[in-house]
């Protein structure tokens, strides 16, 4: 070679698999005078046209049931709601107890469930000491800012 740049196909391979491992698409190493840049292109999802049978009515009231229960909820003043956009977990990981339940009594502070928001756990804790009347998720459910998640009383 007659620039003096050494390339080591191990390392670059090596680079390349930690882009897959982690879905990035760009990955680059650079050391003094040396750089080393590895560039996957992700091709979009393709769109796939389903059509399915309409669904009968009375299987959307019932959700359009307990959308208004949540609404309800809402307005609550004991209501928690989601600080953040994620997926909610009622445990610390699968198979785990849940960190409540109805009925239970809680102290300020305490862990009520996590927000997984960016790869990122995030802790909820109880904003006062109380009883959990209600819960209006269950665990795996996407939440919305300002989502209602529980009731505490």
């Amino acid at each position: 070679m007659a620039s003096g740049i050494q390339f080591d196909p191990a390392a670059i391979r090596a680079l390349a698999d930690i882009l897959r491992e982690t879905d990035l698409s760009e990955i680059e190493i650079v050391e003094k005078d040396s750089r080393v840049r590895v560039v996957r292109h992700v091709a979009p999802p393709q769109q796939v046209m389903v059509h399915a049978a309409p669904a009968p009515v009375a299987a959307v009231a019932p959700a359009a049931a307990s959308a208004a229960a949540a609404e309800a909820e809402a307005d609550h003043p004991g209501t928690v709601t989601s600080p953040m956009v994620g997926v909610a977990y009622l445990a610390p990981e699968p198979g785990a107890a849940p960190f409540i339940q109805i009925g239970a009594k809680v102290a300020q502070g305490q862990t009520l469930l996590l927000i997984e928001a960016m790869k990122t756990f995030n802790q909820i804790r109880a904003p006062r000491a109380g009883t959990i009347t209600r819960i209006l998720i269950e665990t795996g459910t996407p939440v919305e800012f300002g989502e209602a998640l529980l009731v505490l009383e």
